[in-house]
Protein backbone atom coordinates (compact mmCIF):
# COMPACT_ATOMS: atom_id res chain seq x y z
CA UNK A 1 0.00 0.00 0.00
CA UNK A 2 2.45 2.27 1.20
CA UNK A 3 4.64 1.75 -2.17
CA UNK A 4 1.36 2.45 -4.49
CA UNK A 5 1.11 5.60 -3.06
CA UNK A 6 4.82 6.16 -3.26
CA UNK A 7 4.54 5.34 -6.74
CA UNK A 8 1.63 7.41 -7.63
CA UNK A 9 3.40 10.49 -5.67
CA UNK A 10 6.08 10.32 -7.64
CA UNK A 11 3.48 10.46 -11.15
CA UNK A 12 2.11 12.75 -9.97
CA UNK A 13 5.40 14.66 -8.98
CA UNK A 14 6.34 14.44 -12.73
CA UNK A 15 3.41 15.17 -14.49
CA UNK A 16 3.75 18.35 -12.33
CA UNK A 17 7.49 18.80 -13.08
CA UNK A 18 6.38 18.12 -16.39
CA UNK A 19 3.54 20.68 -17.16
CA UNK A 20 5.82 23.65 -15.49
CA UNK A 21 8.96 23.19 -17.43
CA UNK A 22 6.50 23.15 -20.78
CA UNK A 23 4.58 26.22 -19.24
CA UNK A 24 8.06 28.39 -19.39
CA UNK A 25 8.09 28.01 -23.42
CA UNK A 26 4.41 30.16 -23.02
CA UNK A 27 4.92 33.58 -24.36
CA UNK A 28 2.08 35.52 -23.33
CA UNK A 29 1.29 39.72 -25.33
CA UNK A 30 -1.86 41.66 -24.99
CA UNK A 31 -2.92 44.19 -27.17
CA UNK A 32 -5.17 47.05 -26.68
CA UNK A 33 -7.24 46.49 -30.14
CA UNK A 34 -9.54 50.02 -28.98
CA UNK A 35 -6.54 52.12 -28.85
CA UNK A 36 -5.08 51.11 -32.31
CA UNK A 37 -8.62 51.23 -34.00
CA UNK A 38 -9.02 54.98 -32.12
CA UNK A 39 -5.45 56.09 -32.87
CA UNK A 40 -4.02 54.38 -36.25
CA UNK A 41 -4.29 56.27 -39.30
CA UNK A 42 -7.76 54.50 -40.35
CA UNK A 43 -9.52 54.97 -37.74
CA UNK A 44 -8.75 58.69 -37.56
CA UNK A 45 -10.03 59.19 -41.07
CA UNK A 46 -12.92 57.14 -40.63
CA UNK A 47 -13.94 58.69 -37.51
CA UNK A 48 -12.86 62.23 -39.38
CA UNK A 49 -15.44 60.73 -42.64
CA UNK A 50 -18.48 60.21 -40.03
CA UNK A 51 -18.37 63.43 -37.92
CA UNK A 52 -18.06 65.74 -41.20
CA UNK A 53 -21.45 63.55 -42.19
CA UNK A 54 -22.73 63.91 -38.73
CA UNK A 55 -22.38 67.46 -38.75
CA UNK A 56 -23.78 68.21 -42.28
CA UNK A 57 -27.10 66.31 -41.50
CA UNK A 58 -27.11 67.89 -38.07
CA UNK A 59 -27.23 71.18 -40.04
CA UNK A 60 -30.11 69.62 -41.87
CA UNK A 61 -31.82 68.61 -38.50
CA UNK A 62 -31.95 71.62 -37.33
CA UNK A 63 -33.67 73.83 -40.25
CA UNK A 64 -36.19 71.22 -40.19
CA UNK A 65 -36.52 71.08 -35.98
CA UNK A 66 -36.78 75.46 -36.82
CA UNK A 67 -39.12 74.72 -39.20
CA UNK A 68 -41.34 72.62 -37.25
CA UNK A 69 -40.72 75.39 -33.93
CA UNK A 70 -42.31 77.69 -36.40
CA UNK A 71 -45.26 75.49 -37.57
CA UNK A 72 -46.27 75.02 -34.08
CA UNK A 73 -45.84 78.77 -33.17
CA UNK A 74 -48.09 79.57 -35.95
CA UNK A 75 -50.80 76.93 -35.06
CA UNK A 76 -50.49 78.83 -31.46
CA UNK A 77 -51.49 82.25 -32.40
CA UNK A 78 -54.09 81.03 -34.72
CA UNK A 79 -55.97 78.73 -32.34
CA UNK A 80 -58.88 81.34 -31.78
CA UNK A 81 -58.92 82.02 -35.26
CA UNK A 82 -59.04 78.77 -36.96
CA UNK A 83 -62.16 76.55 -36.62
CA UNK A 84 -61.70 73.58 -34.70
CA UNK A 85 -61.87 70.88 -37.58
CA UNK A 86 -58.80 73.46 -39.36
CA UNK A 87 -56.82 73.15 -35.91
CA UNK A 88 -57.05 69.47 -35.81
CA UNK A 89 -55.86 69.10 -38.97
CA UNK A 90 -53.49 71.58 -38.91
CA UNK A 91 -52.21 69.92 -35.78
CA UNK A 92 -52.50 66.59 -37.03
CA UNK A 93 -50.10 67.50 -40.05
CA UNK A 94 -47.85 68.51 -37.85
CA UNK A 95 -47.66 65.54 -35.56
CA UNK A 96 -46.83 63.80 -38.89
CA UNK A 97 -44.41 65.73 -39.83
CA UNK A 98 -42.67 65.43 -36.75
CA UNK A 99 -42.79 61.85 -36.91
CA UNK A 100 -41.41 61.85 -39.63
CA UNK A 101 -38.69 63.84 -38.66
CA UNK A 102 -38.12 61.46 -35.54
CA UNK A 103 -38.16 57.98 -38.37
CA UNK A 104 -35.21 60.32 -40.70
CA UNK A 105 -33.05 60.86 -37.63
CA UNK A 106 -33.45 57.47 -36.11
CA UNK A 107 -32.66 55.95 -39.66
CA UNK A 108 -29.72 58.33 -40.18
CA UNK A 109 -27.98 57.06 -36.41
CA UNK A 110 -28.56 53.87 -37.33
CA UNK A 111 -26.80 54.19 -40.53
CA UNK A 112 -24.08 56.01 -39.00
CA UNK A 113 -23.74 53.32 -36.46
CA UNK A 114 -23.82 50.31 -39.01
CA UNK A 115 -20.67 52.41 -40.82
CA UNK A 116 -19.11 52.58 -38.11
CA UNK A 117 -19.54 49.14 -37.00
CA UNK A 118 -18.66 47.80 -40.34
CA UNK A 119 -15.46 49.61 -40.49
CA UNK A 120 -14.31 48.70 -37.28
CA UNK A 121 -15.20 44.91 -37.84
CA UNK A 122 -12.84 45.52 -41.08
CA UNK A 123 -10.43 47.23 -39.35
CA UNK A 124 -10.27 44.07 -36.64
CA UNK A 125 -10.07 41.61 -39.56
CA UNK A 126 -6.73 43.52 -40.68
CA UNK A 127 -5.77 43.41 -37.14
CA UNK A 128 -6.44 39.94 -37.09
CA UNK A 129 -3.75 38.98 -39.61
CA UNK A 130 -1.22 41.46 -38.39
CA UNK A 131 -1.56 39.80 -35.04
CA UNK A 132 -1.26 36.45 -36.06
CA UNK A 133 2.15 37.15 -38.31
CA UNK A 134 3.55 38.74 -35.67
CA UNK A 135 2.89 36.74 -33.07
CA UNK A 136 4.48 33.51 -35.15
CA UNK A 137 7.33 35.91 -35.81
CA UNK A 138 7.93 36.77 -32.39
CA UNK A 139 6.99 33.36 -31.18
CA UNK A 140 4.35 34.32 -28.96
CA UNK A 141 2.01 31.87 -27.74
CA UNK A 142 -0.97 33.77 -26.93
CA UNK A 143 -2.23 37.30 -27.41
CA UNK A 144 -4.78 39.01 -25.00
CA UNK A 145 -6.88 41.83 -25.60
CA UNK A 146 -5.73 44.83 -22.64
CA UNK A 147 -9.09 45.17 -21.46
CA UNK A 148 -9.10 41.62 -20.05
CA UNK A 149 -6.08 42.15 -18.32
CA UNK A 150 -6.20 43.19 -14.27
CA UNK A 151 -2.18 43.83 -14.46
CA UNK A 152 0.29 42.52 -16.16
CA UNK A 153 4.13 43.64 -17.39
CA UNK A 154 4.66 46.74 -19.65
CA UNK A 155 7.20 44.18 -21.45
CA UNK A 156 3.73 42.32 -22.90
CA UNK A 157 2.09 44.86 -24.31
CA UNK A 158 2.45 44.76 -27.90
CA UNK A 159 0.33 47.92 -28.76
CA UNK A 160 2.87 50.23 -30.20
CA UNK A 161 4.49 47.91 -32.66
CA UNK A 162 0.98 46.59 -33.53
CA UNK A 163 0.11 50.27 -34.30
CA UNK A 164 3.10 51.20 -36.42
CA UNK A 165 2.73 47.96 -38.49
CA UNK A 166 -0.85 48.59 -38.69
CA UNK A 167 -0.28 52.06 -40.14
CA UNK A 168 2.41 50.95 -42.37
CA UNK A 169 0.19 47.92 -43.72
CA UNK A 170 -3.43 49.57 -43.72
CA UNK A 171 -4.11 52.67 -45.71
CA UNK A 172 -7.93 52.69 -46.20
CA UNK A 173 -10.96 51.17 -45.29
CA UNK A 174 -14.09 51.69 -47.03
CA UNK A 175 -17.16 53.41 -45.03
CA UNK A 176 -20.15 52.81 -47.32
Amino acid sequence: MFKKSKICFCVIFIFFINTLLSAEGIKISYVDINKIIAESNVGKKINKQLESSIKKKDKEFKKIEENLKKKDADIIKQKNILSQDELNKKIQDLQKELNDYRVQKDEFNKSINQKKLKATSEMVVYLNKILGKYASENSISLVIQKKNIVIGKSEMDITKPILEIFNKEIKDVKVN
